[in-house]
């Protein structure tokens, strides 16, 4: 048989059931939407405030980039970062993405190839080994470090592109090596903008 539920129990209107619910929609807007972005935000900007601006490189007071994003180098005199797959042009931030290709794919064999005669014709009389993170891209596209391998391979190219001694541009390159974290997280990395501000800054020859 149904069950019939008295109609002393049930509310006189539906306002008894819309003010709580009202009620609460508000306060957690407020607690969620307003109060704790505002309090992440203060922590942030007190503890870490250059991690919170989105870790900022600048120079003369302008914002050159961003330590955390790399950019597109070119010139024989600049170090040049890890090939970017990102579209429509590379390092783009609002399309990180890698080229989904596998180690097997024909087409990425070609891509690599093309990327190592591009650096073999960059500098024709350097004969060692290419490293792998000159040649492949990330899986983000957006890598702003290279390897202390990919950034010594360089070096030669640079020295000899800006008229500097090849043992300055090696110093350069060491003093700009940033050691994993704690000793032990991670690998030694150069950040390919910040060496080449460094390079900016040196006087010219």
């Amino acid at each position: 048989m149904p069950i019939l539920i008295p109609r002393d129990d049930l509310p006189a209107s539906t306002s008894g059931l819309l003010r709580p619910a009202l009620t609460l929609f508000v306060v957690l807007s407020l607690v969620t939407g307003l109060l704790y972005p505002l309090a992440v935000t203060g922590v942030a900007q007190t503890v870490f405030p250059h991690q919170a601006n989105g870790s900022l490189i600048t120079r003369d007071g302008t914002a050159v980039g961003s330590q955390l994003i790399g950019q597109s180098f070119t010139e024989p005199g600049h170090f040049w970062g890890r090939p970017s797959a990102t579209a429509p042009m590379p390092y783009n931030a609002a399309a990180s993405g890698g080229s989904n290709l596998g180690p097997t794919h024909p087409a990425l064999a070609q891509v690599v190839q093309a990327r190592i005669a591009a650096l073999r014709a960059a500098d024709p009389g350097n004969l060692q080994p290419v490293p792998v993170d000159l040649v492949t891209a990330s899986a983000s596209g957006l890598d702003p470090h290279i390897s202390p391998a990919a950034a010594a391979y360089q070096a030669p190219r640079v020295a000899r592109a800006r008229g500097l001694p090849l043992t300055q541009v090696q110093a350069l390159v060491q003093q700009h090596t940033e050691s994993p974290w704690l000793g032990w997280l991670g690998e030694p990395r150069v950040n390919v903008l910040a060496l080449n501000l460094a390079l900016e800054s040196l006087p010219k020859q």
